[in-house]
């Protein structure tokens, strides 16, 4: 931002060395890149940070020197001379795309005569590096540097209708702007234009077609807030940058549209004569009534900053920058009501800063310390901490995902088909405009671009959000979730689904039933269930759910509900005395029907086992030769263990007589 000394001397006496002003203003965040003389005046080339848009115009500036010298803050209130003719009757205004445009307005003047702009304005626009046009631009210009609010004048003679239409661009939409360069546009960009044609890019440029030239008599005056994200995405997609998209997308005072359209109008009035239609016309929302409202503790100034500074000096300061008391502050702290140019103050820590810059930083000693306390991980950070050291073990690497997926990619893993998924309708996200309900798709996308470049069987981990419900805050509508996606078989990464489980609640069982789940091979899925309780899928995808990403690899995935396994989590560790008596193993071979899991069959197991059971695992299974065709074999290792005493061979026969018994009995298997 290049302000000029005459110019911000209008609003502030400067009655300081440009010196001591620059050093001043560097301290509370408005860095000097340099100053330079041009002709009678001064350019002061000023850093101005994204969050701050206020001080992309002198106004803005001169609040800045008036809070740091205690001067008092002089600024135009227009108040433009009407005629009796009201202006609805000759445009009106329609917005298509609130979204792009919440708001806008237009004002006309009839009867201006285009010409040379006086000497002082220009002056005050090349001292800033902007080159005189003709009266009516640079009066635009003008206003633009003075208040931070864009605005364009269009020749309203040249408005098929006399109307202003806001609207998003069509497929393969031309437009010519001032610049006489043609630009293709495409949908999603935010346009002006009249009953038939483009006439400006909103928030970037205006067009040839109805740019002010000497033969104009009637002026349109536009001002307006446009979307930042829209501004920005069209300027880049056309490398096209004007001072207009730079203070858009860093958003723009709503509060200040009207009083920039009638300061603009006020000038045009003063140095090109003409008259300006009684009233204004206003489309989309008006400004927000009900500003952001911040307090700030008192005591919690010298906390942070480690020095005492008077309440009285800290109200002075926050309503000297435009803050207004919302009541007569209290003893301990204050509730002020944040100014539409402030959109960067929505904290307390915001407004101690505040207080901070203007105090002055160098009046903070530097040896002052200042009390600090570590802050303390809850048990989520302690779950998910070890997870991910679990899943690196073993082999695993984390991924970070968008959390909008397309229909496409959503429709690839749907683990609750009855949901509708929650879609937001906004041209930034036309595509990808989704939020997922399982983070499966996200990881398969990317193995696949992993795939792209050369790099296979890499086994991928996310822990984050999906998104159930449409209801805000409703209980359970963005659960947490721990996936994994794998090159590894169903049963390698059930086993590392059960050493999660092991590590972080070792008395807990992790359990599988079958699942026919849409995106699973037949016969290779299952819901998992910790401690009996439903806890999320396991399963190897089907070629209907890789296929569309053409992956090479066949793909295994799981999802894990965090909730439930946070719940499990045992946080103070049990331990037990080393076994000082050898565990003794058995095997035993079961002949079973297709239908009984491996989870039953090791319950019953568990449960008839006695006292002495030490553990249960899977031993293999059987399929082929020597066994029916509606028959698996299954072989089960139990290993059993007496703390008092070594076992004898006849204790351990009997227990494997009970389970033996229980098993043939409850399941019909038999033993091979």
């Amino acid at each position: 931002m290049i302000v000029s000394w005459e110019w911000l001397g209008q609003y502030v006496a400067l009655e300081m060395p440009l010196e001591d002003l620059t050093t001043r203003l560097t301290m509370s965040g408005l860095n000097l890149e340099g100053t330079e003389s041009v002709g009678d005046d001064t350019a002061i080339d000023l850093e101005v940070t994204s969050n701050r848009p206020d001080c992309l115009g002198h106004i803005g500036v001169a609040r800045e020197v008036s809070v740091l010298y205690g001067l008092p803050l002089d600024t135009p209130d227009p108040r433009p001379n009407t005629c009796n003719d009201p202006v609805s009757e000759q445009t009106s205004v329609e917005i298509t795309c609130p979204d792009l445009c919440p708001r806008y307005t237009a004002r006309v003047l009839q009867g201006v005569r285009v010409g040379p702009s006086p000497d002082w304005l220009v002056q005050r626009l090349a001292t800033v590096g902007i080159t005189s046009i003709n009266n009516i631009v640079d009066v635009t210009n003008y206003v633009l540097l003075e208040t931070g609010q864009p605005l364009h004048a269009f020749d309203f003679d040249k408005l098929d209708e006399g109307r202003i239409v806001v609207r998003e661009a069509t497929a393969d939409e031309k437009f010519q702007a001032i610049n006489h360069a043609s630009y293709t546009l495409a949908p999603g960009m935010c346009v002006i234009a009249d009953a038939s044609k483009v006439v400006a890019l909103a928030g970037v440029m205006g067009g040839a077609e109805t740019e002010i030239s000497e033969s104009t008599t009637s002026v349109l005056i536009e001002t307006a807030e446009f979307a930042p994200l829209s501004v920005r995405n069209t300027a880049r997609t056309l490398s096209l940058f004007s001072d207009s998209s730079f203070r858009f997308e860093r958003g723009i005072d709503p509060h200040a549209i009207d009083t920039a359209s009638r300061r603009c109008c006020e000038l045009i009035l003063e140095l090109a004569g003409g008259q300006l239609l009684d009233d204004v016309v206003w489309a989309g929302e008006p400004p927000p009534t009900e500003p952001t409202r911040v307090s700030i503790r008192f005591d919690q100034v010298p906390r942070v900053l480690g020095i005492d500074v008077p309440h009285s000096d800290i109200i002075s300061i926050l309503e000297q920058l435009g803050l207004n008391p919302l009541e007569s502050p209290a003893a301990d702290s204050a509730t002020f009501a944040v100014p539409g140019w402030r959109r960067d103050l929505s904290r307390e820590i915001d407004l101690i800063e505040e207080v901070a810059r203007i105090w002055g930083y160098d009046r903070i000693p530097e040896d002052n310390r200042v009390p600090l306390t570590l802050s303390q991980p809850t048990h989520r950070d302690r779950v998910t901490d070890t997870l991910r050291d679990l899943f690196c073990a073993a082999g695993f690497h984390e991924a970070m995902t968008l959390s909008f997926v397309t229909a496409e990619l959503y429709a690839l893993f749907r683990p609750e088909p009855d949901r509708e998924p929650l879609a937001v309708e906004h041209s930034s996200r036309r595509h990808e405009n989704l939020l997922r309900q399982s983070l499966v798709p996200s990881l398969l996308q990317s193995r696949r671009e992993n795939e792209r470049h050369g790099t296979f069987g890499v086994d991928l981990f996310e822990i984050a959000n999906v998104y159930l419900e449409a209801v805000p805050g409703a209980v359970g509508s963005e659960p947490t979730r721990v996936t994994a996606v794998s090159g590894r078989s169903f049963g390698e990464l059930k086993g590392v689904c059960e050493m999660l489980v092991a590590r972080l609640a070792p008395h807990s069982q992790l359990a599988a039933e079958p699942l026919e789940l849409t995106g699973f091979i037949e016969g290779r899925g299952a819901r998992l269930l910790l401690d009996g309780t439903p806890c999320g899928w396991l399963g190897e995808l089907s070629r209907d759910a890789t296929d569309p990403l053409d992956l090479r690899d066949a793909v295994a995935i799981a999802e894990l509900d965090l909730s439930t396994i946070e719940q499990a989590v045992e946080t103070t560790r049990r331990f037990a005395e080393l076994p000082r008596f050898p565990a003794i193993e058995r095997d035993l071979n079961f002949l079973l029907d297709l239908h009984v899991s491996w989870d039953a069959l090791a319950t019953v197991v568990r449960e008839n086992a006695g006292p002495l059971l030490d553990s249960v695992s899977f031993g293999g299974q059987y399929r082929g030769q020597q066994i029916p065709a509606d028959k698996k074999s299954y072989v089960v290792t139990i290993g059993y263990r007496s703390d008092q005493r070594t076992l004898t061979n006849e204790e351990v026969e009997e227990a494997q007589a009970r389970v033996v018994a229980a098993c043939e009995s409850g399941l019909g298997v038999s033993l091979r």
